[in-house]
């Protein structure tokens, strides 16, 4: 537990993960506080950065997305703006859900939204092939999801 957050603070996180629509009336219920102390608590860790946003998680497939596609990408050698200028790129795209820097073989790593095959055969060539420095993409297409979370682990799995 990060030294700066107490228990309360941590299951404040833990209620508010599971579910934003909470009210601080009913946070505060829930860890033992009333309201004006529960407020200034979730105050404090938006300040401090502990609380981020508050998002709706909506269902992807619902909204047509029916493929979820992990993408690798290769790029040549880049200079550092040309770097900045692949980021950019990339946060200008909505269907690209995630992008990571990886080691090994592949540069990046995408997490893209698709609603079909088609679609994101297309989208490869119109879209990913064309951002700056990307020489190769490599596929890989989730077939089930079996777990998704946006929600941190607030207790630590205590290791050897």
């Amino acid at each position: 537990m990060p030294a700066e957050l107490d228990a309360i603070d941590m299951k404040i996180l833990e209620l508010m993960q599971r579910d934003a629509s909470l009210s601080t009336a009913e946070l505060a219920e829930r860890v033992g506080l009333s309201q004006s102390p529960c407020w200034r608590r979730i105050q404090r860790m938006r300040e401090e950065g502990y609380i981020k946003a508050q998002v709706v998680i909506v269902d992807r497939e619902k909204l047509g997305f029916k493929m979820q596609i992990f993408a690798q990408v290769k790029m040549t050698t880049l200079s550092d703006e040309d770097r900045a200028k692949f980021h950019k790129a990339i946060n200008d795209i909505p269907e690209i859900l995630e992008c990571y820097t990886v080691f090994g073989e592949m540069d990046a790593m995408l997490k893209i939204l698709a609603p079909d095959v088609i679609w994101y055969q297309d989208f490869i060539f119109s879209t990913l092939l064309k951002l700056p420095g990307v020489v190769d993409v490599r596929s890989i297409v989730t077939l089930t999801e079996s777990k998704s979370t946006t929600a941190i682990p607030m207790r630590a799995r205590k290791f050897r």
